[in-house]
């Protein structure tokens, strides 16, 4: 069964966040998997066992609890996100497996574009020389997962500094901008989501 790709522009985190739900609670085993391929207006987003005092101070932007794993992390404009809908049961997955290919994914990317990466065991993202670029929550229920990844692109990494991101103090963030790749942002999650899709072929292989 093929993957269905959504491609949704600039959205409200909330609202595209109950759609994930929504869509999660009412597919079967017949239902096609989905990648949303979106970018979020500024929003810090809090994970289910998330540490309050992650959040160092406050400020116009506001702050969602949401139910994915992990601690506070933050979405604008310029970062791609990347939404995996995926029935994991039906591919026989496990959710580390899935991690793996949504670190992985970043990771071929940026290559393309000359930057070396690497994925922490420790501590699930993406980074280049220990500054974090790339991050990955998921959620699941029904045997499906949803949320998935973000990647720096070109965005504003002032908020940043506003939390300890994912839960680490004194982490550090990158994006291909400042690492000198200029790029669009839809440009950019095409061969992410190409390489999310050629790894879920060959695990279902």
């Amino acid at each position: 069964m093929g993957i269905k790709l959504r491609r949704l522009g600039r959205q409200e985190y909330q609202s595209c966040w109950q759609a994930m739900q929504d869509f999660t609670l009412s597919r079967d085993h017949s239902t096609a998997d989905e990648i949303w391929i979106v970018e979020h207006d500024p929003v810090f987003t809090q994970g289910l066992n998330g540490k309050p005092e992650h959040l160092l101070q406050t400020s116009d932007i506001p702050l969602v609890n949401t139910d994915r794993g992990g601690q506070v992390t933050y979405h604008a404009p310029g970062q791609l996100v990347v939404y995996t809908l995926i029935d994991i049961q039906r591919r026989q997955l496990g959710v580390r497996q899935l991690v793996s290919i949504l670190e992985q994914a970043m990771i071929d990317t940026l290559a393309q574009y000359g930057l070396q990466s690497e994925a922490k065991r420790d501590a699930p993202g993406v980074y280049i020389a220990g500054e974090k670029i790339g991050s990955v929550g998921l959620r699941i229920k029904k045997g499906s997962s949803y949320h998935g990844l973000s990647l720096n692109n070109c965005m504003d990494l002032l908020p940043f500094s506003y939390i300890n991101p994912c839960g680490y103090q004194g982490l550090q963030v990158t994006q291909l901008a400042d690492q000198g790749v200029h790029i669009n942002t839809f440009e950019l999650a095409l061969p992410v989501v190409h390489s999310i899709i050629q790894a879920l072929d060959s695990a279902a292989c």
